[in-house]
Formats: C-alpha cells, sequence, structure tokens
C-alpha cells in the first residue's frame, strides 16, 4: 500500500479527516492502481484540506465527487496520446486520469507554489510518469513547453470562453479540448460557441462519461482543433528545410 506523507500537520484543522473507503467501483476503474488512488484520497483527505485544495467538507464524498468523477474522462481519449491538465490544482483530473489511463502521457500545469509543490510530492510518491510544470497556460514559456497536446483537459477553471482562448494555443492540429462542466455545459457551447470557433475549436457537443460506472456521470465539452492551410504548409516548408 502506497501512502503519502504528511508534514507537520498535527493540530491543524482537517489534518485528521479520516478518507473515505473507495466504493467497490473504484476496483473496476483503477485496476492494478486502486492502491495507490486510495494514498491520493488520503491526500487529499489531509494535506489537501490543510492546504486549502479541498474544502473540509468535500472529504465524505472525494471518491465520488472527485476522484471517480474524474477518472471517467478517460473514455473522450484515444490511446496513448499526450494531455495537458490546465490549472491543476489538487491534482484535477490529471491525477486520477494518469492512475485510470497508465498509457496516457500527462503533464499538470499550476501557477501557485504550493498547488504545484504539492503536486510534485504526489507524482513523485506515488511514482507517477506525469510531469508538473509550474505556470500558467497563457504564458508564452508554457506554450512553448507544452504545445502541441493531442489533448488539453481542464476542471472548474474557467467559462468556455476563456478557457478555450488559454487552451486552443496548446491543442495540436486535429487534437481535443475536453473540459469538465456541470449542467451549465450546453447553455455554455450556445453562449461561447462562436468564440471557440474563432479561436479554432470546432465541434463542440456534450459527452457523459462514466455511464455505466457511476450514479452520476461526468459531464464534459469536448471540441477539436481545427488545423489550417497555413500551419500545415508551414510544417510542410520546415520538414522539406531539415531534409
Amino acid at each position: 500500500m502506497f501512502h503519502v506523507k504528511r508534514d507537520g500537520d498535527a493540530g491543524v484543522p482537517g489534518a485528521d479527516d479520516s478518507p473515505p473507503e473507495a466504493p467497490d467501483v473504484a476496483s473496476r476503474l483503477f485496476g492494478a492502481t486502486v492502491d495507490r488512488a486510495e494514498a491520493y484520497c488520503a491526500s487529499l483527505a489531509t494535506d489537501g484540506v490543510v492546504l486549502g485544495l479541498i474544502g473540509p467538507r468535500e472529504v465524505p464524498r472525494l471518491w465520488e465527487r472527485h476522484i471517480l468523477n474524474c477518472a471517467v474522462i478517460g473514455e473522450a481519449m484515444p490511446p496513448s496520446v499526450s494531455v495537458v491538465d490546465i490549472g491543476s490544482g489538487a491534482g484535477l483530473p490529471g491525477i486520477p486520469l494518469a492512475l485510470a489511463r497508465p498509457d496516457l502521457r500527462i503533464t499538470l500545469v499550476e501557477p501557485l507554489l504550493r498547488r504545484s509543490d504539492f503536486l510534485q510530492r504526489i507524482v513523485d510518491e506515488l511514482e507517477l510518469d506525469v510531469r508538473v510544470i509550474r505556470g500558467r497556460a497563457e504564458e508564452k514559456s508554457i506554450r512553448g513547453e507544452v504545445g502541441g497536446a493531442d489533448v488539453v483537459t481542464s476542471r472548474a477553471v474557467a467559462p468556455l470562453e476563456r478557457l478555450t482562448k488559454w487552451s486552443a494555443p496548446l491543442i495540436a492540429d486535429g487534437g481535443r479540448l475536453i473540459a469538465i462542466k456541470g449542467s451549465s455545459a450546453e447553455e455554455e457551447i450556445a453562449r461561447d460557441g462562436d468564440a471557440a470557433r474563432r479561436l479554432g475549436i470546432v465541434d463542440l457537443h456534450v459527452k457523459q462519461c462514466g455511464v455505466e460506472a457511476l450514479e452520476v456521470p461526468t459531464t464534459v465539452v469536448v471540441g477539436t482543433k481545427r488545423g489550417t492551410s497555413g500551419a500545415s504548409k508551414r510544417r510542410a516548408g520546415a520538414s522539406k528545410r531539415k531534409r
């Protein structure tokens, strides 16, 4: 059993909260990595609360509302693709996704130091093949480092228009935007769809993930990055110069 260490949290409100027991469906979704998922849950229930990443009232529903809710979005992703989780925060959805889909190449992007430090410690202690990068998705340096991803994902980061503005430059032509949304998903597409299309994200639609596994499926907005003839020509020209 993996154990995520806590750093001197005795006596801190929320530090002694016991993590909820993993439901039966966790074994089905995580398989061989379910012990690591349990360790991650324990860390969210302790350090996550102390650091303000998770509210104390969320502890009893960490599995259903947070961990499993994020793990199932892998249904919308092809095998062995690169995934960038922007504004990762407590590692949601990136860490549950890495545990449920170890074939994915995942990068967590988080601007705040205490959160990025937490994420790096979790990644190290759970021995995950996941990169953690501190920064904002809209920064030029971040675009240079993680741009060209097959999938950019996020959870509770921003309304769709702003989210698309940050995500689109990171997505390869033909790649996907997969954003976890709630009941407002259809409304956001209706409101922000034109802006998203101007930014190169087309075919926006709502998908329900985890229909057969979860009592309440996860709602995601999915869109595709439209390729441009100019971009294709530039790539072709660069290829010729290399030869």
